[in-house]
């Protein structure tokens, strides 16, 4: 009796509060936040997804590079926001794209550089933040340096202090991070018109978890359910992004 009660006890515990899984990300308002409504667009789009699969979603807040590591080792499950790569792809399973970014060059005010193809790019220093998927042509090509930082905020400071030439970012992202964290920077800087590529956003789980098919099935499965009932939409709707 007391075996039947401790399953009855156990089942019941798992419908109420799903299956736990860990996430992983960097703060990248407006799509992940632990300081904005539902931890940011991204997050809620992919909570509630998994939510209706019986997943519940722990979110890490760390640095990029600790949380891709983290997941290619097992130590998350899931990154909740991810560029494809070719690279990743080796260690990485994708979920079905929720989003995109337009990645667009940030500059100096008053430059008057315009991305036109990687050509445009010759002999000049571009910042990066570490860990990031900018697409392999961009990331292989010789035209051009990428000096690392860990985040755009520093990359902007270099940026000012002319110690890069440009940096890039999604300029919503770009544009929430600066109202956040250093508003000022907003008048010495300006957006190129032509992005380097709009990039799909997806949930990736590293293929060394033994769980990596399940859970990006589950996604799938739950993104596909929001978006028939219309959450999707609200969740849009909420964030000011539609």
């Amino acid at each position: 009796m007391k075996q039947l009660l401790s399953i009855w006890l156990w089942l019941l515990a798992s419908i109420c509060y799903g299956e736990k899984i860990t996430g992983a990300g960097d703060p990248w308002p407006p799509f992940l936040s632990p300081d904005l409504p539902g931890q940011g667009v991204a997050l809620e789009i992919v909570t509630e997804a998994f939510k209706r699969e019986g997943y519940e979603l722990d979110m890490n807040f760390v640095p990029w590079a600790r949380a891709i590591d983290g997941v290619k080792k097992g130590s998350y499950d899931v990154l909740v926001g991810t560029w494809w790569t070719e690279e990743r792809t080796k260690f990485l399973h994708y979920s079905d794209s929720y989003l995109e970014n337009q990645i667009k060059f940030i500059k100096r005010k008053g430059d008057d550089f315009e991305f036109n193809g990687l050509a445009s790019l010759d002999g000049k220093k571009v910042g990066i933040i570490r860990g990031y998927g900018y697409g392999d042509e961009f990331l292989s090509a010789t035209n051009f340096s990428r000096p690392e930082t860990s985040d755009l905020i520093k990359n902007l400071k270099k940026l000012v202090a002319k110690r890069i030439d440009i940096t890039l970012e999604d300029e919503i992202v770009a544009r929430a991070l600066i109202a956040d964290k250093e508003p000022k920077l907003i008048e010495q800087i300006e957006f190129t018109n032509n992005a380097l590529s709009i990039n799909k956003l997806h949930v990736t789980s590293g293929l060394k978890n033994k769980k990596h098919k399940a859970i990006i099935d589950a996604f799938n499965k739950g993104l596909k359910a929001i978006k028939e009932d219309g959450t999707f939409d609200k969740i849009l709707q909420k964030h000011k992004l539609k």
